[in-house]
């Protein structure tokens, strides 16, 4: 069967829960019209306690210092780049770059990352594409979720696509439309409490196994507006920071108690979306997946079967469809989903930078 419109893209990944950089290296093609991708190499750059500093503090900073940020992010970037292909010895003909949220206010008319395409461009002599989210914030939407044209396009096979990263998000298709929307805080609030005990995360939930649920807590947690909201909706961190630390913050009892306790809310949470929209199965990717515990509690609470694929697309899936995301721009096709965000038309989003 003949393939066209062949193109290798490095798909670059960071995400709210600050584990590290994901670099997703992808040959993506078309097979009778339909795009298809074969996952060549992948990796994650663990992030330094000073990066994950540098990251989650900055929102904080001055304009000077988010700009020389952005610069300076760029340049490790480039470094782990060039670093990665020198070993798969495989150079793609694009770059494409989520970068890092910094600030997420679609409400406001902005989600801004950084990591400076221009500088990886610069640095690496490749083609960059980044900041994603602008052009459909511009046009009405939220800018969030960008992964489900991915899920519809090389995930499509599966009924609906459950992503457990620092956030939680899913997608499915209704009437011949595809739906999305981040469902709670997940990752972002289970490290938050690790990292308390000097941990990263929680390997397995065994921590999380070993307390005892806070009912105040969870019933406050699972109060919260955003979950009775309907349609297009999007978290970040501020919301995060704003509401649910706001709560969490309020409790002094053994660290364990709470991990238990936001365990439980994050799969009565997900399991209600997954019941409430009646869905049959799902495929989990993020390192939720990965949270035996979680996906215990969640599989309890829903008749869903629960599919967790191969490791590589586990944990790689949302690099993946950002290298998606770069191909689709480069070949100036829609690549936000007016449907899934909330825009008042799809886009094509992404700035090119070209060397």
């Amino acid at each position: 069967m003949k393939v066209t419109n062949k193109l290798t893209v490095l798909g670059l990944m960071s995400g709210t829960s600050l584990d590290g950089l994901d670099l997703a290296l992808c040959e993506f093609f078309e097979r009778r019209g339909k795009p298809g991708f074969k996952l060549l190499k992948a990796k994650t750059k663990s992030y330094s306690k000073q990066w994950k500093s540098k990251l989650s503090e900055i929102k904080q900073g001055k304009a000077e210092e988010y700009f020389a940020l952005n610069t300076e992010y760029g340049n490790f970037i480039a470094t782990e780049i060039k670093d990665f292909l020198k070993r798969s010895k495989i150079k793609p003909d694009i770059i494409a770059s989520h970068g890092h949220t910094v600030f997420h206010q679609p409400q406001k008319g902005f989600s801004t990352q950084i990591g400076c395409g221009a500088t990886i461009a610069g640095l690496t002599g490749i083609t960059t594409i980044c900041d994603f989210r602008s052009m459909d914030v511009a046009v009405g939407g939220q800018g969030a979720p960008l992964v489900p044209i991915g899920d519809k396009f090389l995930f499509g096979e599966y009924e609906a696509c459950l992503n457990i990263g620092g956030i939680a998000n899913i997608s499915f298709e209704r009437k011949g439309k595809r739906i999305a929307y981040d469902i709670c805080e997940a990752n972002m609030l289970l490290n938050f409490l690790t990292i308390k005990m000097g941990k990263p995360y929680d390997q397995g939930g065994k921590i999380a196994a070993s307390g005892k649920i806070i009912n105040d807590l969870l019933h406050a947690l699972n109060k919260l507006s955003y979950y009775k909201k309907a349609g297009a909706k999007s978290l970040g961190r501020e919301w995060f920071e704003n509401f649910v630390l706001n709560l969490v913050n309020k409790y002094d009892e053994d660290v364990k108690d709470l991990l238990a306790t936001a365990t439980e809310h994050i799969a009565q949470i997900i399991s209600n979306e997954l019941n409430k929209n009646k869905l049959k199965s799902v495929i989990v990717s993020g390192g939720g997946a990965f949270n035996s515990f979680l996906m215990k509690s969640i599989k309890s609470k829903t008749k869903c079967k629960i599919i967790v694929p191969k490791k590589e697309i586990t944990n790689f899936k949302e690099a993946i469809i950002f290298a998606f995301l770069g191909y689709l721009r480069l070949n100036e096709k829609v690549n936000a989903l007016g449907s899934v965000t909330g825009a008042s038309k799809n886009s094509i989003g992404g700035a090119v930078y070209k060397v």
